[in-house]
This record gives C-alpha cells, structure tokens and sequence, in this order.
C-alpha cells in the first residue's frame, strides 16, 4: 500500500527506451481503427515497437466491448513482460467499471506507466492506491483531425523517453490562471479529471493528505462542477493537502454569480495552501504531460510544476 506516499519502486527513467514494446487497449469507450494506427505511426517515429489488445476495436453502446473483455486487455498488457507501457486509446465511459477488478498485486511486482487522461483518471487512482504504478496523464489527441498536436507530441515524448525533470510552466492566459496564490508545496501529484477524483471517491481514490492535488474537468454543467467539489470537501477528500495544481477547466458555462473559478475559490481557498493555476493540463490540443503519484513541487510565485524523477 502507497497510499499518499511515494511507491517503494519507483519506475526506472527513462520510461521507455527505443526498441521497446507498448500497447494501445482500450479500457473506456470505443475508438475508430483509424485513429489508433495515426497514434502509433507517432510511436513507431520513436523507435518504439507497437501492439494493438485483441478487443481494442470492440462496441457495447458507449463503452469498448464488453467488461471483462476491457479487463482481460488492460490486465494482460499491464503484466506482460514484453509490454514496457500501456497506452489508452481514448478515455470517454467506462474504466471506472473495471479500476477495481484489476489484479493489484500482481501488477505491483512490476508497476509500468499507463498513458491516458480523462476518464482514466480512475485507473491512475486505483493503479497509485494499490500497486504503486505511476501514471502519465497525457492528451494522446489533439486537433480535428484526431492527432497530436507539435506541443503535446513533443511534452509527451520528452516525459516518456528522457530523464531530464517534467517542468510545467503556467500561462496566466488560462482562465484557471486566475486561482492562482503564493507559496511553494511539495508532495506526489494526485487527481487528474474532476469527475474521475469524485467518482473514485471512496473506494479508488488514494489518501490526499500531504500531496499535490491536480484538477482539470471537461464538459461540467455548473451544478455538477458544484456538486463534485462540495462532496469531495464536504466528505473530507482533501484533507491534508499540500497544494493544489489546476489545469484546463473546459465547457462548463457559467451561471451568474457563479463560475467554475468562483467555485473552485469558494471551495478550496479554506484549506489555505498554495494553488497554482494557469497550468497547461487537461482538454486542450496542446496539453502537457505529467506524472501521477511522482514526487512534485509547486511553485505559484515562479508559476512552476516540476517533478523530480529521482528514485
């Protein structure tokens, strides 16, 4: 159990090296053929080797497949020996119906990076809490067109294939850039998608106390964006926190007199610790990468995340 601390193996940096073997599953809702063989020409530039899940292409109304044919896919290439990370096709529905029937111990002999944002955000809850597996929250697409964008392409491999430190600076353009306080923090980087924090909640969701909680929702009505945050407050979620990371805060509207950011300040300026907003995180074509449950630190004056791939 790692719960709120850092994992006792920490996973080797660089992530992964040329001539390696990943593999797309696809643990949430269904993708199109297409879209993944333009993600995995961007891999294959890397030097890396690239497999495709048996049920990678499966339907089920909004989800990819059946249940456990999703766990079956996700399980197998999180402890194949031959696989090296795990990329998640898409996010969309549905990880959060298999995040607890994953094989925990098994896969903490030999955690690996599993890459996804969004709704996977409740397998990097589950994977950090019992197996200590850090996780990459990466946007894997981008434009229109479905593909990564330059930025995002390029945060996403440096974090995967190098050991240089994952430094993030803040664009006060952002409008969560608007949150932002003074202070410095330090602790492991938890949360990711505001949904996938609350619906984790209780059962997936790791201890928060003495971490970097980060925040970024998508497509939030302002009541939901509302209820989210009072239950996670209300309950005693954050708890403890060190500070707080927001990213991109997209499509929710707001509703005078409240907005996602009137919200987020009423919610949270009580815990009285460091917030660093403005983060480039998130729905966003050029989204960066980083690090879930990896050692962090938050620097709201010099408007920096930077985390330390030290073991």
């Amino acid at each position: 159990m790692v719960d709120g601390g850092l994992p006792k193996d920490h996973p080797p940096m660089p992530l992964l090296r040329p001539d390696d073997c990943v593999r797309f599953v696809s643990p949430a809702s269904p993708v199109e053929r297409e879209a993944v063989e333009r993600r995995a020409e961007v891999l294959r530039d890397w030097g890396l080797r690239v497999e495709v899940a048996a049920h990678a292409f499966d339907r089920l109304g909004y989800l990819a497949g059946e249940d456990d044919a999703r766990l079956a896919d996700l399980a197998d290439a999180l402890l194949d020996p031959v696989v090296h990370a795990v990329f998640a096709t898409r996010g969309g529905k549905g990880s959060y119906r298999i995040a607890h029937r994953l094989p925990f111990a098994a896969i903490a002999h030999r955690p690996k990076p599993l890459i996804g944002f969004s709704d996977i955000t409740a397998l990097h809850l589950a994977l950090w809490q019992k197996s200590g597996a850090i996780g990459v929250h990466s946007a894997l697409t981008g434009n229109e067109a479905d593909r990564l964008s330059g930025v995002a392409t390029a945060s996403l491999q440096r974090v995967l294939m190098s050991d240089d430190a994952v430094v993030v600076a803040a664009d006060p353009a952002i409008a969560s850039g608007s949150l932002t306080t003074t202070g410095r923090a330090m602790g492991p980087l938890i949360g990711g998608n505001l949904t996938m924090i609350a619906t984790a909640a209780g059962w997936a969701l790791p201890t928060l106390a003495g971490a970097i909680l980060l925040i970024e929702s998508n497509d939030l009505f302002i009541g939901q964006f509302h209820r989210f945050l009072t239950m996670l407050v209300r309950a005693g979620h954050l708890d403890g926190i060190a500070g707080i990371a927001v990213g991109h805060l997209v499509g929710t509207p707001d509703r005078p007199p409240f907005s996602a950011m009137s919200l987020l300040r009423e919610h949270l300026a009580g815990f009285g610790v460091p917030i660093l907003g403005g983060l480039p995180i998130g729905h966003h074509a050029d989204a960066r990468t980083v690090l879930i449950g990896a050692k962090t630190v938050i620097d709201a004056d010099a408007g920096t995340l930077i985390q330390d791939r030290a073991r």
